[in-house]
């Protein structure tokens, strides 16, 4: 395909960042502590690794474990800290918990963020309701992405719903890009970039020696020369 497919890497410190960026990613995604699945870095981690690579980066905004939101007058100062020291992209996701979108959370971080762009991770993927969650998000400013495997269980499991919704591109809710992370492997590239879905994120797969180390450049580098 003629349409370069976009890559992000998840980052845990300014040795992710460069190896990723060497390997030819497009984007980072910056968190800390992946044992709570990714929490909101430190500004000074923020800072050092915008000083040492130069493609975007989306950090995260969540303060805990799991999908509840928490003290939110937390998290909106994080963004504030976060806006102050240079960061322009975002990712964040709250689940009220009978599993419907926690509004009150993330409409105050959009509020807070003023129009910066962001990806609503995979809360989507632990949603009472997908749809109704598309369609109650859909006007928020800034919101530009769904970070997804379709379903909790990861890409193998969630294939049948990503393509459904790739299908539906376009309709109200469904205007956001579809980024796919979440158990993705090489082999699930190709029924996806078919399905015209051209924007994917990995973890675990940029260090293949496991979480304990760091991202591999030639990791990222085989990803890349597969979606080119």
């Amino acid at each position: 395909m003629s349409n370069r497919a976009l890559l992000e890497v998840i980052a845990l410190d300014v040795e992710d960042a460069v190896a990723a960026q060497a390997g030819g990613a497009d984007r980072l995604e910056l968190v800390t502590d992946m044992a709570a699945d990714g929490l909101t870095p430190p500004r000074e981690t923020f800072a050092a690794i915008r000083a040492a690579v130069d493609i975007p980066l989306r950090v995260m905004l969540r303060k805990t474990d799991g999908f509840a939101a928490g003290d939110v007058s937390v998290l909106v100062e994080a963004a504030r800290e976060l806006r102050a020291e240079g960061a322009e992209e975002f990712v964040l996701g709250f689940l009220n918990p009978d599993g419907t979108p926690d509004l009150t959370a993330v409409e105050a971080l959009a509020a807070e963020l003023g129009g910066c762009r962001w990806t609503f991770h995979r809360a989507i993927d632990r949603a009472a309701d997908r749809d109704g969650l598309r369609k109650a998000l859909a006007d928020l400013p800034g919101l530009d992405t769904y970070l997804t495997a379709g379903s909790a269980a990861g890409v193998d499991e969630g294939l049948p719903v990503l393509l459904a919704e790739a299908a539906r591109r376009g309709e109200p809710g469904y205007g956001a890009r579809i980024l796919v992370g979440g158990g993705l492997a090489l082999s699930h590239l190709p029924v996806l970039r078919g399905a015209g879905i051209d924007a994917f994120h990995i973890g675990g797969a940029a260090r293949p020696s496991g979480w304990g180390h760091p991202v591999s450049a030639a990791a990222v580098a085989d990803w890349r020369a597969a979606l080119s």
